[in-house]
């Protein structure tokens, strides 16, 4: 695969428009010595490079990017759109957001734009074509970066307006409307366009993530998303006007649910996304995050963000451990990342984030052991541009969806704990633990890639899924599903029928009812052989249509009706997993899946060490890392093999402590 860039990103936030020029070149030489070579520059600028609307100012912004020119920099440049200056708030108040309280906002914070005001739109198109038009022939401008972590939602009457609009291009007769969102619940009936109103707080909100009518607020998150979405093409489209050819992106923030990254994707050049776990987010899940913004484009990535020490905004901003910033940014690499930058480059002398964590501290000195670690992975990435472009190769696909992730957790019952993320860590985590490659991909995927698919809580199906499933299983594939799956269509509106609706015949079941089982209860699943695993959230009560049972449920008025079932279909199976299961009865019915499927682990040897693969036409890299408390030995095929970022071999029975890393050629 061709690589975006000509070395590896490695710099990140910088703002030395925040600091007096003396500094900006004991700034450079600090970077120098950490081995940095990119800044991402301009973010939020507005208010400095247009002081007033008749007026713009790039003279501070010309002499950063021409000391960074001279530096040979590789510059990320923003434009600087996602804070608006005061002086629009004050002439133009309608450019802020109405939340989901109905409160209009005053000046302040960030992100903070209606993303469907036309005087936001005209401002902001207008900064995008200038910032282009001054530096789009400038060589050191590597990459284009829109706005920043877009975000949030506006209930405003500009907002109502153009939702309605686009209900329109969408269902072309108020009808429709009322038929997809089943409006003659309750007595909703609409018979004009202007009656449709937006579901927050004042209408048929019920608490942020609950609602009423959930095919209409599944509608609004999916116009939401496509109005932030128009904004980052409306700057991207100014810029190109100047900048043919340098890569465009913004930045994504994971799993965060308000934004249909699979769309938002096919807009960019390259993914590029900011990795902040907390304290005690489990390894697999920074990984699963890892793998589904690479999943986006099929596609390297950009680490566009993450702290090189702590974070400042969650509850409890832990230090990272001596190794762990640098164990972090390799995991990174490995699922496929290009680039490490950091969330800031110089710690800011006041505001909210003043202590978020930064590759120069308030101390101002190299003499740090957060600066050690900075200069220490900076001298390994200078060797490491062979990676550039390499590929991570899967058998297996997770099936990620956010219309799924929104309607999953709008609906009322039957219960509040079931989580769209939760779940499908869940079952991430099982491959995450063998070592087998994941690429977590979209439900209009081409599942004939992959070997096995897992659509955990496919609650809403589709058109044209049931098909693309079909076909795939049929073909041989395995398909994995579960509890609350084939539910509902786009509009969150049943699928008559029985349960799994759509799903019904390829599964094999019929579900009958669903239990729901609050934290303190549980019940267990009895598998064909006796072994048995305590399972709890739901319990499908289901009968077999041609499917047969793996486990039974072993309590509870439903004991003796099937909990996990497997149904041939063609020359494939799909396995029905009914209830939540325990890790160990997971562990069970995944091993037998992936034991059908013919998936293999990236290495043969069974191992507690994170080994991940990249490769390139001619070469496999192999990322060895250690995320355990414990201490483990290096795979006996990696023996006599050389670390490329020590330079030294690999002796058999090497052990690697807690955030240790070896790299390995084969």
């Amino acid at each position: 695969m061709n690589p975006v860039f000509n070395r590896i990103l490695y710099g990140g936030d910088y703002n030395p428009n925040q600091w007096p020029r003396n500094v900006w070149k004991e700034d450079m030489e600090i970077f120098k010595d950490a081995h940095i070579n990119s800044a991402t520059i301009n973010v939020f600028s507005w208010a400095k490079i247009q002081p007033s609307e008749e007026t713009y100012d790039f003279s501070e912004l010309d002499d950063i990017i021409d000391m960074l020119g001279r530096e040979n920099y590789d510059i990320v440049l923003a434009t600087s759109t996602a804070a608006l200056p005061a002086w629009m708030v004050k002439r133009y108040p309608e450019v802020m957001r109405t939340d989901y309280e109905g409160r209009a906002h005053k000046f302040g914070g960030r992100h903070n734009a209606c993303p469907n005001s036309p005087v936001f739109q005209g401002f902001a198109k207008k900064l995008a074509g200038k910032l282009a038009k001054r530096y789009g022939s400038n060589p050191h401008i590597a990459c284009w970066h829109i706005s920043n972590e877009y975000g949030g939602e506006c209930y405003c009457e500009n907002c109502a307006k153009a939702f309605r609009v686009w209900l329109r291009e969408k269902y072309k007769t108020i009808e429709a409307v009322n038929k997809a969102w089943n409006m003659e619940f309750w007595g909703h009936t609409l018979y004009d366009w202007d009656e449709i109103v937006l579901p927050n707080a004042l209408s048929d909100g019920i608490g942020y993530d609950k609602t009423a009518f959930a095919g209409l607020s599944i509608d609004y998150c999916r116009f939401n998303s496509d109005s932030l979405l128009a904004n980052f093409k409306m700057e991207r489209d100014a810029v190109r006007e100047f900048d043919k050819e340098t890569p465009i992106t913004t930045n994504l923030m994971g799993t965060y649910k308000a934004l249909d990254y699979f769309k938002w994707a096919k807009e960019m050049d390259v993914v590029s996304w900011d990795n902040y776990p907390s304290y005690n987010t489990p390894w697999s899940q920074t990984a699963m995050r890892h793998d589904l913004m690479r999943g986006l484009k099929g596609a390297p990535f950009m680490l566009m963000e993450q702290t090189p020490s702590q974070q400042n905004w969650q509850r409890y901003n832990s230090l990272k451990r001596p190794g762990q910033m640098r164990a972090q940014s390799y995991q990174t690499i490995a699922h496929g990342a290009d680039t490490i930058q950091f969330f800031q480059l110089r710690r800011s002398v006041g505001g909210c984030e003043k202590f978020h964590g930064a590759v120069i501290a308030h101390a101002g000195t190299k003499d740090t052991r957060v600066f050690r670690e900075v200069k220490q992975l900076g001298e390994e990435l200078e060797r490491l541009d062979m990676l550039l472009g390499a590929e991570n190769k899967a058998e297996v696909g997770i099936v990620f969806d956010w219309d799924n992730y929104w309607a999953l957790e709008y609906t009322s019952g039957p219960n509040v704990d079931i989580t769209y993320v939760g779940t499908i860590h869940q079952y991430y985590e099982f491959f995450y633990r063998k070592n087998i490659a994941v690429d977590m991909i979209p439900v209009d995927a081409d599942f004939g890639k992959y070997k096995l698919i897992v659509a955990p809580v496919l609650y809403m199906v589709k058109q044209g899924m049931k098909e693309a499933l079909e076909r795939f299983v049929a073909g041989g594939g395995i398909l994995v599903t579960t509890y609350m799956s084939g539910i509902v269509g786009e509009s969150d509106n049943v699928h008559l029928g029985g349960y799994p609706g759509p799903l019904r015949k390829l599964a094999g079941v019929w579900v009958e009812e669903i239990d729901a089982l609050a934290p303190e209860q549980k019940n267990k699943a009895v598998f064909v052989d006796g072994g048995e695993a305590e399972c709890g959230l739901v319990c499908d009560l289901m009968h077999l249509e041609g499917a047969e049972s793996l486990a039974d449920y072993g309590k509870d008025f439903y004991a003796g009706m099937p909990a996990v079932t497997k149904n041939t279909f063609g020359n494939g199976a799909v396995f029905y997993v009914g209830t939540r299961l325990s890790k160990d009865g997971l562990d069970r019915v995944l091993g037998q899946v992936v034991k059908q499927a013919d998936v293999t682990s990236v290495i043969a040897q069974e191992t507690e060490l994170e080994v991940v693969c990249r490769e390139t036409q001619s070469t496999k890299f192999y990322f060895i890392m250690n995320f355990k408390d414990g201490e483990y030995p290096v795979p006996a095929c990696f023996a006599g093999k050389t670390d490329l970022l020590t330079d030294e071999v690999i002796k058999e029975g090497e052990i690697l402590k807690k955030y240790e890393v070896r790299l390995v050629k084969m």
